[in-house]
């Protein structure tokens, strides 16, 4: 972690306002160096980052895309009258020589960012308000990014949730079998081998040109929902896996979280099942933004998408065990098939609540 020296010179690198007065490690964030900066009285604080660029490899790629998403939605809210603005969308701050990030003498990747006050985070939804503004903020997102002019995004992360990749790796693995695992994991296989055509449906789509790319936030677990002290959606926080994208990867990875009863790696899963109430309350509040916005087979295949991304990650976590736990950090031996087979519940959790998802969506779109 950097000093309070070292965060000092950073700062000043920034055209930020105020003069530095303290820093210190700030959130749960697991893939950059998160620092809160606060500055002399009178002046507003900031968030100060090292970034992690062996995951992001084209920092100014990144970059780019992060100023040109949060310059679209401040004028859009702008234009629609938001007094707030600074809490309803992240403030990107430039050097001094107008760039969106600096780089220092060990070659490490800095930002800085306008902090949000009075804000509030939560891991875990702790009610149906809560999933509502969640939905609400993720719609919201999509719909104001759904008429972005200029070239498509950089792409941060390469086949992110392309589930033909993620099913290419797996075999792999299952061919390789690096350390001698997949004869203790049949079940798990067998569960993935017949759904894995099924899943494709979604990339199927829109190579018949049925569902349209559009820009999507690619990592829409709860706390990365901005809520204010009354627990209303402010604005959608870490950017940097935004691009290109189906609605379906932000809806289905936000129910992934918001509707599970019980933890990722819950390793007893008859604890695991499908809150309804907190589907209903989410799927409102996002439809409530994008209804307008997105076509009729959008809205009809959203009802598959929380088993998509659910699976999906079951199969990262199962691809890394077979391969011998390289990529998730793991607390214990089996950790990462523990996971898996989490996820694998959940998955039979939604298929089972189909038509009562199915009908939730009819209500309110």
């Amino acid at each position: 972690m950097s000093t309070g020296n070292e965060l000092e010179s950073i700062f000043k690198r920034f055209n930020a306002e105020g003069n530095y007065l303290a820093g210190y490690s700030f959130g749960t964030g697991h893939i950059h160096d998160t620092y809160k900066i606060e500055t002399i009285p009178g002046y507003r604080d900031y968030l100060l980052q090292k970034l992690n660029n062996d995951i992001f490899r084209d920092i100014p790629g990144l970059q780019n895309n992060i100023l040109r998403v949060t310059a679209h939605i401040r004028e859009k809210l702008l234009k629609e009258g938001e007094k707030d603005i600074d809490r309803k969308c992240l403030t990107v701050i430039k050097t001094k020589e107008g760039k969106t990030w600096f780089q220092d003498d060990s070659s490490d990747y800095w930002r800085m960012f306008l902090f949000i006050p009075g804000h509030r985070t939560y891991d875990v939804v702790q009610n149906t308000a809560q999933a509502y503004e969640g939905g609400k903020a993720i719609g919201c997102f999509q719909s104001l990014l759904a008429d972005l002019p200029g070239p498509r995004l950089n792409e941060t992360i390469p086949f992110f949730h392309d589930i033909e990749k993620r099913l290419e790796t797996f075999h792999r693995a299952l061919k390789e079998d690096p350390v001698s695992r997949v004869e203790g994991v049949k079940n798990e296989i067998s569960f993935v081998l017949a759904r894995q055509e099924e899943m494709k449906t979604i990339l199927k789509l829109g190579r018949q040109g049925k569902i349209p790319l559009r820009i999507t936030h690619n990592d829409t677990k709860f706390n990365n929902v901005l809520l204010d002290k009354n627990d209303k959606a402010l604005c959608l926080i870490d950017l940097d896996t935004v691009m290109s994208g189906y609605v379906h990867y932000d809806f289905g990875d936000s129910i992934r979280t918001v509707a599970n009863t019980a933890a990722e790696d819950e390793e007893d899963l008859s604890r695991l099942s499908m809150n309804i109430e907190m589907y209903e309350s989410f799927t409102k509040g996002y439809l409530k933004q994008v209804k307008n916005v997105l076509n009729k087979t959008e809205i009809e295949y959203l009802v598959y998408a929380p088993s998509l991304m659910t699976f999906i990650m079951g199969l990262r976590f199962l691809t890394d065990y077979i391969s011998g736990d390289i990529y998730y950090k793991i607390h214990k031996s089996n950790h990462n098939i523990l996971r898996a087979r989490a996820q694998f519940r959940l998955v039979e959790c939604f298929e089972s609540k189909l038509d009562v998802m199915r009908s939730l969506i009819s209500r309110y779109y």
